[in-house]
């Protein structure tokens, strides 16, 4: 289409786009990446979150952006070649090397699920499948919670785990990634029809005190925002589109109250809203990638992505991290036998700690 570029980089936290007509806007964040940037550069300002996860922090990374903008290269990269790996599997081996280093003070348990929201239906992307990838059992109904701690829980979905080194936890993902929705528009050759979500829980216990923290990294890849005139979807991938489109408006009202300091914030207007209402504006640590097209054509789109960004950095959130004594995990254990019928005096035979 013979575009010309649209963005220019002032320094490493402020860039400015050209809107032709509408003028020129100027945008400052906590770090801008311009074209040439590396994997390995973008992920040096994400690692730190990996010790937080295994402190006991909840921690979502997310990407947002217009379709074809490089959201899954940004969160994936390409899985064959190590340099070109993204967010996701870098914090995954991060997880592990962290992990390592802190083996002989803590016993540590990870586990995962993984989902996908495709046409405003919670999808679990874990469950058993035969040879010709049908899922072999009714999966159970998902259902989004909210714990005590203000943390998302999806009641529900399968949880693999333990994973015992980074190998098995990232077999999980290319498992879950495999059976996402992907299909071609005229925007993106394999376009994300679908919001992905891998969660990774981790659980840390002191082997002196006995004292434990449960940390969970979110990472989510949003699909993009899309425009029909520039897509051409049509059919099924039409209503995708629609349905991505309603999905990143509600999540555009949130970010928008949220910003504005309102009591009021539309978090169940949306299965999207409410899977990611912990990571804006509640327990948890929480780091955006705003991913953007600097041509000019996508000149509108790339200006609503970074205004939308610029809300977000005005959002505050309260991350506490999750931690239990021995006693309070003793105690849980004799509860949850009460429930189940068990004499909770057989409990504490065998396990005195």
């Amino acid at each position: 289409k013979k575009c010309q570029q649209c963005i220019s980089f002032l320094d490493d936290t402020t860039c400015k786009i050209d809107c032709g007509k509408k003028g020129i806007k100027e945008y400052n964040f906590d770090e801008v990446f311009r074209m040439e940037s590396q994997q390995e550069q973008i992920f040096e300002g994400v690692s730190y979150l990996c010790q937080s996860a295994v402190d006991g922090f909840n921690v979502c990374i997310f990407a947002y952006g217009q379709t074809g903008s490089g959201k899954t290269f940004t969160m994936y990269g390409k899985r064959d070649d190590e340099k070109l790996w993204g967010i996701a599997p870098r914090c995954m081996r991060e997880l592990y090397d962290i992990i390592e280093r802190e083996q002989e003070t803590y016993d540590f348990k990870v586990s995962c699920y993984m989902l996908e929201l495709y046409n405003d239906q919670l999808v679990d992307l874990l469950p058993d499948r035969d040879k010709h990838g049908k899922v072999k059992e009714t999966p159970a109904k998902l259902d989004i919670k909210l714990d005590a701690r203000g943390i998302v829980q999806v009641q529900g979905a399968i949880v693999r785990g333990p994973c015992n080194n980074f190998e098995e936890l990232y077999k999980w993902n290319e498992y879950g990634n495999e059976q996402r929705h992907t299909a071609s528009t005229a925007m993106n050759a394999e376009s994300s029809r679908s919001h992905l979500v891998f969660s990774v829980l981790i659980e840390a216990k002191n082997k002196q005190t006995g004292a434990a923290t449960i940390g969970k990294l979110t990472l989510v890849d949003l699909a993009g925002s899309e425009r029909q005139s520039k897509t051409n979807a049509t059919g099924e991938r039409l209503k995708e589109a629609k349905s991505i489109n309603i999905s990143l408006s509600a999540l555009g009202n949130v970010i928008s109250a949220l910003s504005q300091g309102e009591k009021f914030v539309p978090y169940r207007d949306n299965l999207l809203t409410r899977l990611l209402q912990d990571g804006l504006g509640g327990n948890a640590k929480t780091l955006m990638f705003v991913n953007i097209s600097p041509a000019d054509y996508n000149a509108d789109e790339t200006a609503s992505s970074l205004t939308y960004a610029a809300r977000v950095k005005l959002i505050t959130n309260d991350a506490s991290k999750q931690q239990e004594s021995a006693e309070i995990q003793r105690l849980k254990k004799i509860i949850a036998q009460l429930k189940k019928g068990t004499d909770p005096d057989a409990l504490s035979e065998e396990d005195p700690d």
